[in-house]
C-alpha cells in the first residue's frame, strides 16, 4: 500500500476495533447515563459541561487509542460519572453549593440596569435588549426584576402598573 493509501485508508483492523470499541463505550455511556440523574441541557451548571465533555473526550480517545481497551475506558467513565454524581448530591449541602453553583446575578432591579454586573456576565446592552426583547419586553424600564439565574436563563419579571405610575 503506497503511503497516500496508508493515510487515506489506515489499518482496516485498527478501523474495526476503533468502531468496535466506540460503539461499547457509547452503550455503557448511554446506559450510565440512564441511571444518572436527569438533568436537561437547559438546566447544565457548569460542573455538569465539564462531565459531558470530558465523558465525550473518553469515549472519543479510547474509541480511536490503540493503547486503550475498552475496559480502561469503561473505568475513566464510571470514574467520571460517579465524581459528577458525588458533586451533585453534594450541593445540598449549602456550604458546597457557594462552590458549584454560581450565585443569581441581578441584572435590572426596578426597571434600573445593573450595568456592572452586566460586564461580570460577560453581557452587553445589545445582549440585555435582545433578552427583554425574548421575554416580552421593550426595555428595562418595564422589569421589576431580571437576573441571571444559576444554571444560566435569565428570568425576567414585570414591574406593576402601580409601579411604574411612581417613577
Amino acid at each position: 500500500m503506497s503511503g497516500i493509501e496508508q493515510a487515506v485508508l489506515g489499518d482496516w483492523h485498527a478501523a474495526a476495533h476503533a468502531a468496535v470499541k466506540a460503539l461499547l463505550l457509547f452503550l455503557t455511556a448511554a446506559a450510565v447515563f440512564r441511571v444518572t440523574v436527569r438533568r436537561t441541557l437547559a438546566e447544565c451548571a457548569p460542573f455538569d459541561w465539564v462531565a459531558v465533555g470530558a465523558a465525550g473526550a473518553v469515549v472519543g480517545r479510547t474509541a480511536t487509542a490503540t493503547d486503550a481497551s475498552w475496559l480502561t475506558g469503561t473505568a475513566a467513565l464510571l470514574a467520571l460519572l460517579a465524581a459528577h454524581a458525588v458533586v451533585a448530591r453534594a450541593r445540598f449541602v449549602p456550604g458546597i453549593r457557594r462552590w458549584v453553583d454560581p450565585p443569581v446575578q441581578v441584572l435590572i432591579h426596578d426597571g434600573r440596569i445593573d450595568y456592572r454586573t452586566l460586564r461580570r456576565c460577560g453581557l452587553t446592552v445589545d445582549d440585555l435588549e435582545a433578552i427583554l426583547r425574548q421575554h416580552g419586553y421593550d426595555d428595562a424600564a418595564s422589569v421589576r426584576l431580571a437576573v441571571v439565574e444559576a444554571r444560566g436563563a435569565v428570568s425576567v419579571l414585570p414591574r406593576s402598573p402601580l409601579d411604574s405610575s411612581q417613577s
